[in-house]
């Protein structure tokens, strides 16, 4: 390892972060400033800040692990990303977001929300839903950096998460949203330099594309029993219908993440910093190129990887990191291991660069959500000062989750909480966009009744969740309460509907709201 040439890209990556931050504070002089970027920010800017928060170290890391285990099944979550994340949640949501959220004068999420349906409840119960999840979602994030920089640097692992996170913190705390956007945009550019490049040096370790997938088709036979059991058919199939397993790459990995996106409330802040409708109509092209790219080489690359481990090792991907210890394989642990083994050093401090870009891009989001919602949304009259003091408390947060969370963790926490960001917000923030007969009284039991059933599906219906809590096997004896295949449907392909159902019923039979906030369909284009 060349350290002169690491330690070279390591002071020139935070150099430019600095230099970008300094300048993010310079002209970060209100409050609409911090949280919006004054509402001035350009589309191609928005998009890559959209695209690289969206797309972190739980996407290549976790998720790549998930389709060195799954195969390219994954890619259908790619499909999902861009159709669902990038062109309705740009063009259907975003829209709409950008002038009601005008209209209403909202600056977060939980506000835009509460200003809508009038309601001080809904603001709080926002914000105090983002504030105890999306810890773990940061977690989830800082774990995917922490073991890359472990399997490459080897250093020790939570010192690795302790300073990333504070490197990720100060920029957010000193320049707010103008330097997340700044430092996003470049961020944006190094990883889609490392991801296009990951793509082709894999194709060419393996032969090209038609040697690489051949190979990856003839490995069937290799599907351990444990797997094949589960309803595992190879790693360029889909897993067998109603399987285990086919549960929980459509349910969990594909709808959990795909449909959750839309109610993510760091990404549809981003909306709201841009000028005018038509910006939004300029940023899908670049969003849904920079999404493509990402997760379509992290899921190719990482079902790929099991031909190199078998040429190599004679092992499979997830065999490769089980430890003999315990017998657990950790799959968070294949991609960085991949990385190391099978690519030129040089390749690997460039991966390190977009691994740190893509956590750093999303980190700073999260933070910034969490501490706009701990000051802005829990407490009135927040200062600048008091927001990125909030800040420094999500870091404290993230950290602690991100040293105590198990191994294998990054793919479920991240879908674990699209999940339950799915189930508590995105019926109430679908009607505030388009419903004028939705009811504050609807929307209070919309979300009461989304957090509620997710919460208690995880605990005593879905096994991943359930098993892991125990709770459910304290006080009933028995892991869950249900059998097959209940327990392997991820919690929002039930709790969605009924927050859905909730807000409709309820809505329909309680007064009718003052609409004066929405706007006619006639003024979305202009």
């Amino acid at each position: 390892m060349d350290y002169n040439v690491l330690i070279l890209c390591i002071l020139l990556y935070l150099g430019i972060t600095i230099l970008l931050s300094v300048l993010a504070f310079r002209h970060t002089k209100t409050k609409k400033d911090y949280l919006l970027a004054g509402g001035e920010t350009h589309p191609s800017l928005m998009a890559l800040s959209y695209g690289s928060t969206f797309v972190s170290t739980s996407a290549i890391v976790g998720f790549g692990g998930s389709a060195a285990m799954f195969g390219m099944s994954l890619l259908w979550l790619t499909f999902c990303t861009i159709f669902v994340g990038v062109f309705i949640a740009f063009v259907v949501y975003g829209k709409r977001t950008l002038l009601v959220g005008k209209k209403l004068g909202a600056s977060t999420f939980p506000e835009f929300i509460a200003l809508r349906y009038q309601s001080e409840f809904i603001k709080k119960f926002s914000a105090l839903v983002i504030i105890a999840g999306m810890p773990v979602y940061a977690a989830a994030v800082m774990i995917g950096s922490g073991r890359f920089l472990e399997q490459l640097l080897h250093i020790d692992y939570n010192l690795a998460i302790i300073i990333f996170g504070i490197i990720t913190a100060a920029y957010v705390i000193t320049g707010g949203i103008k330097g997340v956007l700044y430092n996003d945009a470049f961020q944006a550019s190094i990883m889609f330099l490392g991801m296009i490049l990951l793509f082709f040096v894999t194709y060419s370790k393996l032969g090209g594309i038609t040697s690489a997938h051949q190979a990856l088709t003839n490995m069937t036979s290799l599907v351990p029993e444990s797997m094949a059991a589960k309803g595992h058919l190879g790693w360029t199939s889909m897993p067998k219908l109603g399987s285990e397993y086919w549960w929980v790459v459509v349910s969990s990995l594909v709808m959990g993440v795909g449909i959750g996106v839309l109610a993510q409330p760091q990404l549809v802040v981003r909306f709201m910093t841009l000028k005018g409708p038509r910006e939004i109509n300029r940023a899908v092209v670049v969003g849904g190129i920079f999404i493509l790219v990402m997760t379509g080489v992290a899921f190719t690359v990482g079902a790929l990887s099991n031909v190199y481990f078998q040429q190599s090792l004679g092992k499979i991907s997830i065999a490769a990191v089980t430890d003999v210890a315990t017998g657990k394989p950790n799959i968070d642990s294949i991609i960085p291991l991949y990385v190391r083994s099978a690519l030129p050093s040089w390749f690997g401090y460039l991966f390190m660069m977009t691994l740190l870009s893509a956590a750093m891009s999303t980190l700073s989001g999260q933070f910034h959500v969490i501490g706009t919602s701990l000051c802005n949304d829990l407490y009135k009259n927040a200062t600048l000062s008091s927001n990125r003091f909030s800040i420094l408390v999500a870091l404290a947060a993230s950290i602690y989750l991100a040293l105590k969370l198990p191994g294998s963790i990054i793919a479920v926490a991240t879908a674990i909480f699209f999940g339950v960001c799915a189930a508590t917000f995105l019926p109430a923030y679908t009607a505030a966009l388009f419903w004028p007969r939705a009811t504050k009284s609807g929307v209070i039991a919309s979300m009461i009744a989304g957090l509620t059933s997710s919460i208690l599906l995880m605990a005593f219906v879905h096994a991943k969740e359930s098993t892991a809590l125990g709770l459910s096997n304290l006080l009933f004896g028995k892991t869950t309460l249900v059998g097959t295949p209940w327990v392997y449907i991820d919690p929002i392909m039930i709790s969605l509907p009924l927050s859905a159902v909730a807000l409709i019923t309820v809505s329909l039979l309680s007064e009718k709201v003052d609409s004066i906030y929405l706007l006619e369909k006639s003024t979305v284009n202009k």
